[in-house]
């Protein structure tokens, strides 16, 4: 990931509802959720979840899949990881042993 895109990433995280709708993207795997369900897990109004999805979308954080009526969207996990590599490519000066407490303390699966 290039600085652009995770300065676009970012922009899309700064705001609340959009950060939660990731962690539960992130959280549901790679089946993802349909639109309704996530609005409905955040508390959040159908159309303004929309509006924050399509934000996601476009940072492409997030994919999307049309079923029929109904639209499943999924955490995109290369472009989170690309992110992370980002952030971390020239982590410590290069001592990258000073960072292993902090990826060690990142649960997965």
């Amino acid at each position: 990931m290039d600085k652009h895109s995770s300065l676009q990433a970012f922009d899309a995280l700064s705001q609340e509802t959009r950060l939660d709708a990731l962690r539960l993207l992130i959280q549901a795997g790679p089946e993802g959720l349909p639109a309704g369900e996530i609005a409905e897990r955040l508390g959040i109004r159908q159309n303004t979840m929309s509006v924050n999805l399509k934000i996601l979308a476009q940072a492409r954080l997030i994919t999307s899949v049309r079923e029929g009526r109904i639209i499943r969207y999924a955490a995109n996990y290369a472009a989170i990881q690309g992110l992370i590599l980002f952030l971390m490519q020239d982590c410590c000066g290069g001592r990258k042993e000073l960072c292993q407490p902090v990826l060690d303390q990142v649960r997965c699966c």
